[in-house]
């Protein structure tokens, strides 16, 4: 008689996904009331997303805004949910999923890092543009051919990744000290694209899943939606903006961006801060399903995707708690804490063996600190970084981490020379590197910074 056994399937509790939207509503929904009571305390006043505080005019910008922005994540959502599972469906072996990633890598590194300086130059406006644009050619390419180009999609997918890291955030800032509002309300416009961005993942999974059929019936890819935001965005980049053209001259543009960013060594600081987390976050989506599922457990990954973006979201709204004179902490020290947290939790992942529930909590820990940590550096920008250089300080900052990662997909991926556990622990040392350019920055504050925007 044979002995039947039953596997388990590991997935997150139900009550989970309940905790992070009621986390989240509370944070957002309590902020005015603890805002309004600090502030009427210290005798000024209280603006927030939910209090009538902020002008009219301000408010239509902002939702315009965060309309365009939300459009532009969905298309990056929509464009990576399958990840693995598409290469692996085109017959495509680890050792060529890692090269076609590498390709893209050294296409942000070589291109992408220029990106940002193209950006001030002709105006950012048409860098959200040529975003909308590659993401239209690759929606194209995918859905005409049933077996389509993946070193072009790859490298299409990278610039596109490139410029969103810059380009709306760039034109937002641009256009918010144009139009005259007020420079704290910015902070609230950062933490909201980090919100709104981390719901439009989650949104385009289920929209991808909703839509998918086959790939090989390309019409029902996900990159047909893709394309169709992208054509929808471009006409509604035409119809609300029409500035921000070009920028500078490039012979001004030179020297301004020599004396302001690459002889500035605060801006070195802050550059190595970025770097650090965009690696940490590429190293992540790159190894967290492998680290999961190791020893061969079985678990519902698609499950735990919504729980880390989720954790992303929460992160973001605790964000505003510490500029609506809730907290009297300065911008660098709740940062450097942040970072070493996220850093820590990365480096118990790479040190140990860990049951799946520890490592989805760990990892719903690092996605809190980094929806903390993108908006206190897009504070820290608008505070060191002129706003015509904003572009290529972003794109200059995110170049040694688009070559750390294209030499970890080649020794790692492709060679096997380095192994998972040594990879995010470069990781964590990098986000606690980190923290100490902060603390060091924080150090620096003390002296005289020029001040690039007006009050």
């Amino acid at each position: 008689m044979g002995v039947v056994i039953e596997r388990e399937i590991w997935e997150p509790k139900p009550m989970s996904y309940v905790f992070l939207f009621a986390s989240c509503f509370a944070s957002i929904s309590l902020l005015p009331y603890y805002s309004r009571g600090s502030a009427a305390a210290r005798g000024a006043a209280a603006s927030s997303l939910l209090d009538l505080g902020p002008a009219a005019p301000f408010l239509r910008f902002q939702r315009s805004f965060l309309l365009l922005y939300s459009l532009a994540s969905v298309m990056e959502g929509l464009e990576s949910v399958f990840g693995e599972y598409e290469y692996a469906h085109y017959g495509i072996s680890r050792e060529q999923m890692a090269m076609c990633l590498a390709a893209g890598a050294a296409a942000a590194l070589f291109l992408g890092s220029f990106s940002g300086i193209l950006s001030d130059v002709i105006g950012p406006r048409r860098a959200c543009v040529l975003f909308c644009m590659l993401h239209l050619l690759v929606g194209v390419l995918k859905s005409m051919s049933r077996h389509p180009s993946i070193w072009v999609a790859s490298v299409c997918l990278s610039l596109a990744s490139s410029v969103f890291s810059f380009c709306f955030e760039t034109w937002m800032v641009i256009e918010h000290e144009k139009q005259g509002h007020r420079q704290d309300l910015l902070s609230d416009t950062f933490w909201l694209m980090i919100f709104f961005e981390s719901a439009c993942l989650v949104g385009s999974q289920g929209l991808a899943n909703l839509l998918f059929k086959d790939f090989d019936k390309g019409f029902f890819s996900p990159s047909a939606p893709a394309a169709l935001l992208a054509i929808i965005s471009i006409l509604y980049i035409r119809k609300e903006w029409n500035g921000c053209q070009q920028q500078s001259i490039i012979g001004s543009y030179r020297k301004s961006f020599s004396a302001h960013v690459l002889n500035d060594k605060r801006i070195w600081m802050l550059s190595w801060a970025q770097s650090s987390i965009h690696f940490s976050m590429s190293v992540f989506w790159i190894l967290w399903a492998p680290t999961i599922v190791g020893d061969g457990r079985e678990v519902h990954l698609s499950r735990l995707y919504p729980c880390f973006i989720g954790s992303r979201m929460l992160g973001s709204t605790i964000f505003p708690w510490f500029f609506g004179g809730v907290s009297s902490l300065r911008n660098e020290e709740y940062l450097i804490t942040a970072y070493v947290v996220a850093g820590l939790s990365l480096l118990i992942v790479s040190y140990d063996y860990q049951e799946v529930g520890a490592l989805v909590i760990l990892f719903c820990i690092y996605h809190a600190c980094v929806g903390f940590i993108l908006p206190s550096l897009a504070r820290l920008r608008t505070m060191y970084v002129p706003n015509e250089l904003r572009g290529g300080m972003i794109s200059f900052s995110l170049a040694p981490a688009n070559a750390a990662i294209f030499l970890v997909l080649l020794q790692g991926g492709y060679r096997w020379k380095l192994e998972d556990s040594t990879i995010m622990a470069l990781a964590a040392l990098g986000l606690l590197a980190a923290a100490g350019c902060i603390h060091v920055l924080r150090w620096w504050r003390k002296q005289p910074c020029p001040n690039w925007h007006k009050s």
